[in-house]
């Protein structure tokens, strides 16, 4: 469930978005923000913590391949959504916020600060800030105490417990290394006090940057500054690779933990599972399985081993045996799938459908109880309901130029490597007898059969060997 805040005398809300790095540590041709965490760019959890929020603006502030990340979130937000600011000379964090402060010149609210490379923020740790910010008039704060807080900024409070100031880790005395909590950057304050605070940074420290930092100090002799204290992780930002795959193990973590209330996963550490799959009571879901895009998974279903499903609704009861590969398909209930099934985008198996080992489906419904369980491809077909195909069967569905249909209707029998050349159509309760190759409409009820005569010649095995003195068969 989202999160929102209560209202506050600082609402509307407003969100400012610091994404103008390079990442040069991600070693990417591609801008770090644009990496991908369980499918998403990374820029995009940023903007949906703002949106959970009620923002009713969100400012970004961008740099690097500009036009690129805005293309990027535009294109999954719609136009409109953000409002870019360019950062072109990299001076720091202040500076950011003092640029991206410019389109809320006359805002009147509640802006908060995030980051671009930060996914792992919870909706519900923004919303307690935006209201321990709304409730006190103050600066709010995200803080943790962690182990080892080597290159965290740390958090100095004074003898009543006060937070005074943030010193980063290279500007920190002996005594403040020494301090275990540390700054997440994350922040909520009024507009105005932003504004002022982020006009009057100077560089004048060990990097010769403009440290958003320094309006904490400024925020403690002036409105006051409260802290929301939070788990490390939630404010973990992604610099490399390494930290991009430890961050969506998190976000993977966190879905199938909520799944797991209701479902079974026999290896939960080793599924891969988006935040947009959603799963039913009694599921079941084995080991290596991934769950991509707006994949359904029905009540009692199975998924075994090593399944991977994008965009794909299976269906209550149903069982998706290990290795099958399944894309934009709907799986009906009591359906069962593979092992080593292929059900490529517009597969549509109806209730009590058998799609077995080595068979590929594509742009092709089966109905009710019908069967394909060997070694099969069915592309641009429909097949009624009770049908049977056997093993080796082909739909012969394109000339080059075009896809062209193959029908067969309920009842139908197709016997084992049979060719169906489409446009073709195959009655109801015909049979098609092995090895047929099927290139007209078959009658309802017929036999069809296609076989070239069997002739069969004397002698053949003793010349051939005959041939071949020195050798022996095999």
């Amino acid at each position: 469930m989202k999160s929102r805040p209560r209202k506050s005398k600082h609402e509307p809300l407003a969100c400012l978005i610091l994404a103008a790095g390079q990442g040069t540590r991600m070693n990417s041709v591609k801008n770090k923000v644009l990496h991908t965490l369980l499918g998403v760019p990374m820029a995009a959890y940023a903007v949906e913590r703002a949106r959970d929020i009620g923002a009713a603006m969100i400012v970004t502030v961008l740099g690097h391949q500009k036009d690129e990340v805005t293309r990027v979130l535009e294109s999954r937000f719609g136009p409109g959504t953000i409002t870019v600011v360019e950062q072109k000379e990299q001076k720091g964090t202040g500076h950011a916020v003092r640029l991206g402060l410019r389109p809320l010149a006359t805002f009147d609210g509640l802006v908060v600060i995030l980051y671009g490379d930060v996914p792992l923020l919870r909706a519900e740790t923004l919303a307690a800030l935006v209201e321990s910010a709304g409730k006190s008039g103050s600066l709010a704060m995200l803080t943790s105490v962690v182990r080892d807080p080597t290159g965290y900024g740390r958090v100095v409070r004074d003898d009543t417990g006060l937070i005074r100031e943030v010193v980063e880790h290279k500007d920190a005395t002996h005594a403040q290394h020494r301090i275990a909590e540390v700054n997440g950057g994350i922040y909520a304050a009024p507009a105005d006090f932003l504004r002022k605070a982020t006009a009057k940074l100077s560089p004048h420290n060990a990097q010769g940057e403009y440290y958003l930092t320094e309006i904490v100090a400024r925020a403690a002799a002036t409105i006051g500054v409260v802290s929301v204290q939070v788990a490390a992780e939630e404010m973990a930002g992604v610099n490399d690779r390494e930290q991009l795959v430890a961050a969506e193990r998190i976000l993977v973590a966190r879905i199938v933990r909520e799944h797991g209330k209701v479902a079974t996963f026999r290896a939960p550490r080793h599924v891969y599972l988006e935040a947009t799959v959603t799963i039913e009571p009694d599921a079941e879901i084995g080991r290596n399985v991934v769950l991509r895009g707006r994949t359904h998974v029905g009540a009692f279903a199975r998924i075994d081993d090593g399944v991977i499903l994008t965009n794909a609704v299976v269906g209550r009861g149903a069982h998706v045996l290990p290795y099958c590969v399944v894309t934009d398909s709907l799986i009906g209930e009591g359906a069962k799938v593979g092992p080593f099934a292929h059900l490529r985008p517009g597969t549509e198996l109806g209730p009590d459908v058998h799609v077995g080992n080595f068979v590929e489906t594509k742009k092709t419904r089966l109905g009710r109880g019908s069967k394909a369980n060997h070694l099969t491809y069915l592309g641009d077909t429909i097949v009624g309901e009770k049908v049977n195909v056997g093993a080796g069967t082909i739909t012969c569905n394109y000339n080059g130029y075009e896809k062209q249909q193959t029908i067969i209707e309920d009842g139908a029998f197709i016997g084992s490597d049979t060719q169906l050349v489409a446009p073709v159509r195959v009655g109801k309760r015909a049979v098609v007898a092995a090895g047929a190759t099927i290139i007209e409409d078959v009658r309802p009820g017929v036999l069809a059969i296609s076989r070239v005569p069997c002739k069969q010649i004397d002698g053949y095995a003793d010349r051939l060997a005959a041939r071949y003195p020195s050798k022996k068969p095999g």
